[in-house]
């Protein structure tokens, strides 16, 4: 292996409440019924997908997909640079791999713009050396465009490429650009089947150790 590729809403940062509350306040403002059922739904979508999808659902007039798009990236960009912490076992991780000479990459469905504003609110910028957002690509995961972007990034084979993901669709993204896949769920979402197509489960950065690693180098 020469390389780790991580995603970052709710594995390097705690930035999913920061997202569900700035939905909330920003589409509710323009006529949206915001509720869990619906909200459900949009898990691990893009930005301008969720945009969309609320869009179609409680249509509104005055303000622009865009414009509205902006204000809930806008107002979680402030939430994070205020209020983000690392998920436990961030940095311990980083340097893990740092140490054993390993590319650190990342790649993200949220906007290119909050890339920098969590990796330097989280003083964790300089382990990275590439990153990538869906933003930028044809689709957001599932699609693998994003993870194929980083790996491109760092010239390294797919095959030589660990992945940590907290989401199912970023472990169909990451397996579908031919990664070897760790899933860090959610503790509620633990023991749920879509995660069981990764190649390793754990429920924390702080429980990966040298033996998760050398399972993962094994053909």
């Amino acid at each position: 292996m020469q390389a780790v590729i991580f995603d970052m809403d709710g594995l390097l940062i705690d930035s999913e409440p920061m997202w569900k509350e700035a939905e909330q306040t920003v589409f509710s403002a323009v006529g949206v019924k915001v509720n869990e059922s619906l909200s459900a739904q949009t898990a691990s979508m893009t930005t301008q997908e969720v945009t969309q999808f609320w869009y179609q659902h409680f249509p509104w007039t005055g303000k622009s997909l865009q414009q509205v798009e902006q204000e809930v990236v806008d107002l979680v960009e402030k939430r994070i640079s205020t209020q983000g912490i690392e998920m436990a076992g961030v940095t311990e991780t980083l340097r893990f791999f740092q140490d054993k000479g390993f590319k650190i990459g990342l790649s993200t469905n949220a906007p290119a713009r909050l890339i920098p504003v969590v990796l330097h609110t989280l003083g964790i910028a300089d382990y990275f050396h590439a990153t990538s957002s869906s933003e930028q690509e044809v689709e957001g995961k599932p699609h693998p465009a994003v993870y194929l972007s980083t790996v491109k990034k760092l010239n390294v084979d797919p095959a030589n490429c660990i992945a940590f993901e907290d989401s199912a669709s970023g472990i169909m993204a990451a397996k579908a650009a031919g990664l070897k896949v760790v899933a860090v769920p959610a503790e509620m979402d633990f023991d749920h089947p879509k995660y069981d197509n990764s190649h390793l489960k754990i429920r924390s950065l702080t429980d990966f150790n040298e033996c998760h690693l050398e399972k993962l180098l094994q053909p």
